[in-house]
């Protein structure tokens, strides 16, 4: 049997049986599953799985399996369960999972982490989309800034490539939100449309000429979640008969006006207020607002909310054409990987050190978890250790103000998203940084090899 094919059969029967899930879905690093009935889950089960690298209780609960892996467990479990992605999304909830997931909303129900985690569902499945655009069009940049002419037809085809989702990711952005919050995801995709239609420009209200793009992804958020409010409540009162045909009108019709009135500048005020005050945070703060950031992302990376922070990166980007955020929080990984470094020369753990050397390859590529859930985490210490690694290669990219052109996966191939040319050599040497200091931190303080006997 294939390591995919077990650790799928594993999984399932610590589940409670094929029977006990309810939703099945994946994303780069982590098996999201919905259980029917918490109860018959063996949490102690799941986690001592060999390849399972760690399990994160959350709305859904997150199986850590790492990259590459995910992709084929998963392919299992729905042959397992008969379940795929796309059927479960049209299904209704029944009586039992409902209950379940209220009873996990309500365990982690603090305001912060529910905004994130609202934040994080829309913005999972883009990833790989985003990713894959993000280091195609860095390839770009580095062509370009090598001196390759821009005119030339196989660099106008990469150039499009790279940069053509980010263009359109207003859409796709709508499409999740209005698909998160209960509405017709279509019409969240025209909601999405409505903040970057260039048609905007030839409208002038109150002695001003409105802007195609203003507010970001916050104002896209801020439709898309209108319209499907709006698509709900206007559904009450329509008859079935004519639904189809009232119901969208009047949604897309509210949606448009409180757009183009009160949805776009609100958005692009909570845009300017957070990009504003992070760039002020970043200019006061300096080296030490870079060490904070850094030292303390790993946490929230964790919980698996890290990503709730993609709109910000995107704001960043759309309003300075630079983000100097992603070079400091990447700095988390790479204290993971300096920690695991030194682990790996310290410990005479043979499971252990085959753990290593699985996980640092794709953590160098900018990929933690494996070595998150499956190395410093698990042995406690050296995952601060490896924060505070992170913490001074952090403090370095502040101090350089090290920016990128785009988002996606961090580690090296972040290396291809930096803006200028001169910063590409400060970012790796930052990111050298992040290693040593980590590994430093580790090797005289953070691990004993009494550590290991239990992992």
């Amino acid at each position: 049997m294939k390591k995919e094919q077990r650790m799928a059969q594993e999984i399932s029967e610590k589940l409670g049986g094929a029977d006990n899930i309810h939703s099945l879905t994946y994303c780069m690093t982590r098996l999201r599953v919905m259980p029917k009935d918490e109860s018959k889950v063996d949490l102690a089960g799941i986690k001592n799985i060999e390849g399972v690298m760690g399990v994160v209780g959350d709305e859904t609960l997150q199986i850590i399996v790492g990259p590459g892996t995910v992709n084929r467990v998963a392919d299992e479990m729905t042959r397992i369960t008969g379940l795929t992605a796309s059927s479960l999304d049209e299904d209704g909830e029944d009586d039992l999972a409902k209950t379940t997931k209220d009873a996990i909303n309500k365990k982690n129900a603090t305001p912060f982490k529910l905004f994130l985690r609202k934040i994080a569902s829309i913005f999972i499945p883009l990833i790989p989309a985003i990713v894959g655009s993000g280091l195609i069009a860095g390839i770009s940049n580095v062509l370009l800034r090598s001196g390759v002419p821009k005119d030339l037809a196989i660099m106008q085809m990469i150039d499009m490539i790279g940069w053509g989702l980010f263009g359109y990711l207003a859409i796709f952005v709508g499409i999740n939100t209005a698909k998160e919050f209960g509405g017709t995801p279509a019409l969240g995709g025209v909601a999405g449309i409505m903040l970057i239609n260039p048609a905007l420009a030839n409208i002038t209200l109150f002695g001003e000429k409105l802007v195609p793009g203003r507010g970001g992804l916050i104002g896209v958020m801020l439709a898309a979640f209108f319209i499907a409010w709006s698509e709900k409540r206007i559904r009450r009162f329509v008859p079935a008969a004519v639904d189809i045909i009232v119901t969208p009108t009047l949604a897309l019709l509210a949606t448009g006006i409180a757009t183009i009135f009160v949805l776009q500048p609100v958005g692009g005020f909570l845009s300017d207020l957070i990009t504003k005050g992070l760039l002020n945070i970043l200019d006061i703060g300096g080296i030490f607002a870079g060490l904070i950031l850094a030292g303390t992302f790993l946490p929230l990376v964790v919980t698996g909310l890290h990503q709730g922070l993609t709109p910000v990166h995107m704001e960043l980007l759309n309003t300075i054409k630079s983000d100097p955020l992603l070079p400091i929080l990447a700095m988390g990984g790479a204290g993971q990987v300096g920690a695991a470094f030194a682990i790996y020369f310290k410990t005479k753990n043979a499971r252990l050190k085959r753990v290593i050397k699985g996980g640092l390859p794709v953590g160098i590529l900018g990929i933690g978890e494996p070595l998150i859930f499956g190395v410093t985490l698990p042995l406690g210490r050296p995952f601060l250790t490896a924060c505070l690694g992170a913490a001074v290669g952090g403090a370095f990219q502040a101090f350089f103000k090290v920016g990128t052109i785009a988002i996606g996966v961090s580690g090296l191939p972040l290396a291809f998203l930096i803006k200028e040319t001169n910063q590409i050599v400060l970012y790796i040497a930052g990111l050298l940084i992040a290693y040593i200091f980590g590994f430093l931190f580790t090797w005289l303080f953070g691990f004993k090899e009494s550590m290991a006997k239990d992992i």
